[in-house]
């Protein structure tokens, strides 16, 4: 791969990776404008592993939330005491929502790499998912805060989170969808996005550089790589304070006009002839 191709992928990832709308998504639309084969093993693990440095960004910006939420779960698993502070709630439920995304995903992984990395996936997920974020605004009281996340909260977002493996869907527009429909408040379900994504896209990345090492050295290359990462860390810290910002007064409704649109001119140009789904 050209380090221009990389230094794009890498700001793609870094913009879409937190926002509602389909990082996965906009990697392939990009792959494939740039001429890349979508459903290649190399290029598949390379859209995983440039993962790590927006993942990288959201650790360093919420390193005193993990550390507090860390220390919680430590103290909640040695007393009796720990487990009273509302802290271990919270770490229980980032704890039990991590999981399940990563069994989905090893499970999963064939179909994860081959058959749904199409475009028309993307297409039909951008606008199919936007359904759902439109109903879990609108649904929403936000009455809960983060002091009321549940341990059955965290298990339902991090289901919700298994849904995002499909291309177009979202990690962020599916697990912040999630929290509003438990109604818990905008904020604490975008912090509680960004706490359940910290492990999972980490050991995404780390699995999938251990176990398509060969096949990324020969069809995108190290160099490309280690780019790619470093400029969705970049772009990626400044996209987190940015949402955070935006959520807190507005609603994700914007974004679903994007997804629909975005959506529709996939199905046109598949369609037409103009891009081929894989």
């Amino acid at each position: 791969m050209e380090f221009w191709k990389a230094i794009i992928l890498g700001i793609v990832e870094g913009i879409t990776e937190f926002l509602p709308v389909s990082s996965t998504g906009h990697l392939t639309i990009t792959e494939k404008l740039l001429g890349l084969q979508v459903d290649d093993v190399g290029v598949t693990a390379y859209t995983a592993i440039i993962q790590v440095g927006a993942i990288l960004a959201a650790v360093i910006y919420f390193w005193r939330d993990i550390v507090r939420i860390v220390v919680a779960f430590v103290k909640g698993v040695l007393s009796a005491e720990g487990r009273r502070h509302e802290d271990w709630r919270l770490s229980l439920a980032v704890v039990v929502g991590s999981m399940p995304i990563v069994a989905a995903g090893l499970l999963g992984k064939d179909l994860i790499h081959g058959p749904l990395r199409s475009l028309w996936v993307v297409a039909v997920s951008l606008i199919g998912w936007s359904v759902v974020m439109v109903f879990a605004e609108y649904a929403a009281t936000q009455r809960r805060g983060e002091r009321d996340v549940t341990l059955k909260d965290g298990l339902i977002i991090g289901l919700a989170q298994c849904i995002a493996l499909i291309p177009g869907v979202s990690r962020s527009g599916a697990t912040i969808s999630a929290g509003l429909l438990r109604d818990i408040d905008r904020v604490t379900a975008t912090r509680l996005s960004f706490f359940l994504g910290i492990p999972a896209l980490s050991a995404a990345g780390v699995f999938e550089a251990l176990s398509a090492t060969d096949e990324v050295g020969a069809s995108v290359g190290w160099g490309p790589a280690v780019v790619g990462t470093l400029v969705s860390f970049v772009v990626a810290y400044a996209s987190i304070a940015w949402l955070l910002k935006y959520v807190a007064r507005h609603s994700i409704v914007v974004f679903v006009w994007y997804r629909v649109l975005l959506g529709v001119v996939l199905i046109v140009a598949l369609s037409a002839g103009w891009l081929s789904a894989t």
